[in-house]
């Protein structure tokens, strides 16, 4: 039985070892400032705890993809991204105002909690948003940090940034995309593909990939292969986290159950949903969508309409489509073996996960 992608060469436990030691040098630093700031690294160390680490396993296996050898450096240079994304998921969560994040309290929940039980002036959700809010800006800053004292060279460092920066202002511009769409609600199949593209897609597995490539100073040609592979694969991924938001077991994603439809999230299964529904059916989605107060048997009812009209079953099979796509370019013998195979792992990893 093949090794797990995330397994392989101790990457999980090397990604994790890295940003602890990165985490415990920097909560020395601040210290110095104050030991008010210190809840600032805890929250954000809880975060960094979970995740799948996909984003440095696509950056790890994009750089072995041309053939090079597994070290150190590319290890802190991947691991990087877990800071980035960090950023990504603490502003995504104040924008939506979510309240669970990896099955503990979001990071702006929980420094309303700390402003609540100090009983300390102003209103409590104004100071959770800009705790969060610099939280993240400071999980971005250390994500720079990492990469250019990665150990890389300067010709390793310059190529790999230059791919870094082009990622940054994508996700940024997706992000907003993404926020557009919810107080647009009148998402359509285009829109929906452009936020998954810009926001996800590109951000999780395509610029990972050339990030670790470039490093290793991959071809154009190369990194053309790897742009097929990851943007499929990056579409499905989104679309699997879609139908997670709607249909997934609690227990298991750490979310609430049909969390996306109490956020009103304007997702290409929503979009394609509206596209199937009755008119009846579709005034009855449009009035449910985005409600914070949703109960479990409204949540149920819009459940069942998104299954019943065909617009979860599409996507799946949307899905199975796209990873099909990415899978078929991997089959170039510019790509390295080794790399193949747990890209390929990955491939159904992402696609097939249930949180």
């Amino acid at each position: 039985m093949p090794i797990h992608p995330l397994d392989e060469n101790d990457l999980r436990s090397r990604i994790q070892a890295t940003l602890d030691e990165f985490i415990a040098e920097h909560r020395n630093v601040l210290k110095t400032v104050s030991p008010d700031v210190l809840p600032l690294v805890d929250s954000l160390e809880t975060l960094l705890k979970g995740g799948k680490r996909l984003r440095p396993a696509f950056a790890y296996w994009g750089y072995r993809s041309v053939g090079a050898d597994d070290n150190e450096n590319i290890i802190r240079a991947a691991t990087s991204l877990e800071f980035l994304q960090a950023c990504a998921l603490i502003h995504d969560d104040v924008m939506d105002d979510s309240d669970v994040r990896r099955g503990n309290p979001s990071a702006h929940k929980q420094f309303e909690s700390l402003h609540t039980g100090n009983q300390w002036a102003g209103e409590p959700r104004n100071f959770g948003a800009g705790a969060a809010i610099l939280i993240g800006d400071l999980a971005l800053s250390w994500a720079d940090e990492l990469l250019g004292n990665s150990g890389l060279s300067h010709d390793e460092h310059r190529r790999a940034k230059k791919i870094y920066d082009v990622m940054r202002t994508e996700l940024m511009a997706g992000q907003y995309l993404d926020l557009l769409e919810q107080v647009r609600g009148d998402t359509t199949h285009e829109t929906a593909l452009n936020v998954i593209r810009y926001k996800s897609a590109k951000y999780t597995i395509e610029r990972p990939l050339h990030i670790g490539a470039a490093i290793a100073g991959a071809s154009t040609t190369h990194q053309e292969l790897l742009s097929e592979y990851g943007l499929a694969l990056g579409e499905a991924f989104q679309l699997r986290d879609d139908v997670l938001g709607v249909f997934g077991d609690k227990v298991v994603t750490g979310k609430p159950a049909g969390d996306d439809l109490r956020e009103g999230k304007q997702t290409m299964l929503i979009a394609r949903a509206r596209e199937l529904v009755s008119p009846a059916e579709l005034a009855t989605l449009t009035s449910l969508l985005g409600r914070k107060d949703l109960t479990d048997d409204q949540i149920s009812e819009l459940q069942h309409l998104i299954r019943d009209c065909g617009a979860l079953a599409e996507t799946e099979a949307h899905i199975e489509e796209l990873t099909s796509l990415s899978l078929d370019s991997l089959q170039s013998p510019l790509i390295n073996d080794d790399a193949r195979e747990a890209l390929q792992l990955l491939a159904v990893m992402s696609t097939q996960r249930a949180a």
